[in-house]
């Protein structure tokens, strides 16, 4: 697959069940271990809904960014990001590339137009990013692109189940920053 013609666009009310579906595929669940950003080891549940995809898409300087590939067929949805301001810096999150189509050179992509987006739009030159701690792998992905890990943790959610049923009991958030 030629990623030449890949298109990003914000999404819209309209993309909310193409994000749902992509998100709960990319992280729970049997479709997600064909990937390697799967989190059905650590945590059961929702990763998503459309009640927080709505709740995004009504906050000013914050988008769902979706990464698209039309095979002549129409636009296929094969990734997206969330992306926002918080305490002035940017954020980004909700990660999710097309399981079957990991570690071909999208998720590169995605991130780096979502740091064009959060630099050159928003005009805010860092971006900021939570993973769980026990990720580190998917922590080290981000390192090799130019993330720092700050030391700072943010505790899990424990007991709310919009953010998953976990499996275990020593989560929390790894706080990484880069400078954009």
């Amino acid at each position: 697959m030629s990623l030449d013609a890949l298109t990003f666009r914000p999404a819209t009310l309209a993309d909310t069940d193409a994000v749902v579906a992509l998100v709960e595929s990319a992280y729970r669940g049997d479709s997600g271990r064909r990937g390697w950003t799967t989190e059905s080891d650590l945590l059961d549940g929702r990763r998503t809904g459309a009640d927080e995809i709505h709740a995004v898409l009504a906050k000013p300087r914050n988008m769902i960014l979706l990464a698209e590939l039309d095979d002549g067929s129409g636009p296929r949805l094969l990734a997206c990001a969330h992306i926002a301001i918080e305490d002035g810096a940017g954020y980004f999150g909700m990660f999710s590339v097309d399981p079957g189509l990991q570690n071909g050179g999208i998720g590169k992509r995605v991130l780096a137009q979502a740091e064009r987006v959060v630099r050159e739009q928003w005009q805010t030159p860092t971006m900021r990013m939570t993973v769980i701690n026990v990720r580190e792998e998917l922590i080290q992905y981000y390192v090799r692109r130019g993330y720092l890990r700050t030391g700072r943790f943010k505790p899990f959610p424990y007991g709310d189940a919009r953010f998953g049923l976990p499996k275990r009991d020593d989560l929390s958030f790894e706080v990484l920053e880069k400078s954009l």
